[in-house]
């Protein structure tokens, strides 16, 4: 598991006056808080918190969160993003127990290729993107790959068949699927179906032409009469 340390400054104020302005000095607005501590406000520099993401296990990377001489070992619980610019603006730190479990959201990552799907039409969907799991912080994985290469179309892999390290155990409906199969349109059907809809057409035509006449016909005896 990824551990890097993080250098958090005491003694802002709260306000969003005094956030604008750290922000514009390239430090980000945070709270620390967990495990009966009071919530502590402090800012990061943010190139210092991009680059302390920036490996693979991303999010869920045990900081060294350092504090005017304590150490607080600490994940992100929450970032608040600008709704527009999507620019990091507000960062949730939470102390953990590095012996305690806890749950968080992994990512889901596919590999090898089913040939059999694809021979068939089908297509390889990852319906879960992310798996919660609950182990302890030191034990968190980067991430769950799973191999799709003996995959049919009718194959269905659920939370339960999902390979997972041990000490690492899924949350959720064992049943839920995260990867599925869909089946995909030919264009042999495609064409055949786009025959049939024209014949179709054609047919409609040729009716509603008759019926025209036959109403015409119609119209015409009884203006005679």
């Amino acid at each position: 598991m990824s551990e890097t340390v993080l250098t958090a400054e005491i003694g802002r104020r709260a306000g969003s006056s005094d956030a604008r302005r750290l922000r514009a000095d390239g430090k980000i607005p945070a709270v620390v808080y967990g495990h009966g501590m009071d919530p502590l406000s402090v800012s990061v520099d943010r190139r210092e918190l991009r680059h302390a993401l920036s490996g693979a296990a991303g999010m869920n990377t045990i900081l060294d969160l350092t504090v005017d001489g304590t150490v607080y070992p600490a994940l992100i619980k929450d970032i608040q993003r600008h709704p527009v610019k999507r620019s990091v603006q507000h960062v949730d730190f939470i102390q953990v127990n590095l012996n305690e479990e806890i749950v968080v959201s992994i990512p889901i990552h596919l590999e090898g290729e089913a040939k059999e799907v694809s021979a068939h039409g089908g297509l390889v969907d990852l319906t879960l993107q992310e798996l919660d799991v609950r182990t302890t912080p030191r034990n968190i994985p980067d991430g769950i790959t799973i191999d799709v290469t003996d995959m049919d179309m009718d194959t269905v892999i659920r939370i339960e068949d999902v390979p997972l390290p041990a000490g690492v155990v899924a949350e959720g409906d064992p049943e839920a699927p995260v990867v599925t199969v869909l089946t995909m349109r030919t264009p042999v059907l495609d064409a055949e179906e786009a025959e049939r809809d024209a014949a179709a057409e054609g047919e409609e035509g040729d009716a509603g032409e008759g019926g025209s006449s036959d109403d015409g016909g119609e119209a015409a005896d009884s203006d005679g009469e």
